[in-house]
């Protein structure tokens, strides 16, 4: 199955329906997922759901799951990410990033939300999709035998986490539109992307060592402990109860592995704020940021706090909201009704 054309002419068109039209517009959403099966009562885990979608089933919920669930991610957390980003980059404390953005206004405080917007939900829809997708072709591959369940989860999210690399240039385009020196350069985020052309395609990629680094293990760790987490946390017979379950446990799953990449990211944000000229490599900009902050392991996770946080909500968010939408729009009798 070709991927890319799967994303586009199928999955594509009931994620646009998805996050701009009203519930009574999602039918384009139906024919993506009457090849999956769920045997879901209202109260079930998210774990249980997961573990009743078919191995067979030629289409997926989980690309349009994964992108709803990010567009209510973003749109509530982005302010708090520009603060951290600012951190990041100039190795400053929370207290002057936010001084910085009062002094920008409120009018520049969503600028830059359109690169993370479609990057986001581009990229939780393939982490999500893409790692159902891997998982099902492994077992074709293997002609239908039975497989460890673990192996095959790290494979499945790794190859997924290596594939969302391709949306690079996203991040890229993100990284110098909230960078406050490069505000008069790139106003917008169509202007941004013609004016890296220039510096031809390698440009809309640098940064990229770090993001296959990042993407495949953080992937790998996600997918492997999601259930073990979800499974810890009691099961309720009400919505509320498993929403906050759901919200729960990927709150503490996300904010554990965005610490842990932590240092990781601001190396790519240090990396990526530079348009043209030479490509430092990951090791040589790690020691240049290293030896800027006086070599102090401290410095380098300048805004890991409220990277946590934001972590925390986010992750909450995300799991949260990517259950209830499976749980409402993808049962068997939600299905017949769109």
């Amino acid at each position: 199955m070709d991927v890319t054309f799967m994303l586009v002419s199928h999955e594509t068109p009931a994620l646009a329906m998805l996050i701009y039209l009203p519930r009574n517009h999602f039918s384009s959403i139906k024919n993506n997922a009457t090849s999956v099966h769920f045997n879901v009562t209202e109260g079930y885990s998210s774990t249980q759901i997961r573990s009743n979608v078919s191995p067979n089933s030629k289409s997926s919920p989980e690309f349009v799951c994964g992108a709803g669930a990010a567009f209510a991610n973003i749109v509530l957390t982005f302010p708090v990410n520009k603060a951290i980003f600012r951190q990041q980059i100039h190795g400053i404390n929370l207290s002057s990033a936010v001084k910085q953005l009062q002094l920008e206004g409120v009018r520049n405080l969503y600028r830059g939300l359109g690169p993370p917007l479609l990057l986001k939900c581009t990229t939780l829809s393939l982490t999500f999709g893409l790692y159902d997708f891997y998982n099902k072709q492994i077992h074709r591959w293997n002609h239908g035998s039975t497989l460890p369940a673990l192996p095959v989860k790290l494979l499945a999210a790794t190859l997924a986490g290596t594939t969302e690399a391709i949306l690079t240039p996203f991040e890229r385009v993100q990284v110098l539109l909230q960078d406050r020196h490069q505000q008069r350069k790139y106003t917008n985020t169509v202007q941004a992307f013609h004016n890296l052309k220039r510096f031809g395609l390698k440009e809309y990629y640098r940064g990229l060592t770090p993001i296959l680094i990042r993407n495949g293990p953080s992937n790998a760790v996600y997918f492997a402990l999601r259930e073990p987490v979800r499974n810890i946390l009691p099961n309720y017979q009400s919505s509320a109860g498993n929403i906050a379950s759901d919200f729960v446990s990927g709150a503490v799953l996300g904010a554990v592995i965005s610490t842990m990449y932590y240092p990781l990211n601001v190396v790519k944000s240090v990396m990526q704020r530079k348009a043209g000229g030479e490509f430092t490599s990951f090791n040589k900009t790690f020691i240049k940021v290293f030896n800027d902050r006086n070599r102090s392991v401290q410095k380098l996770y300048y805004g890991v706090q409220a990277n946590f946080m934001r972590s925390l909500i986010s992750w909450g968010i995300i799991n949260a909201t990517y259950e209830i939408l499976k749980r409402n729009f993808f049962q068997p009798d939600n299905i017949k009704s769109l």
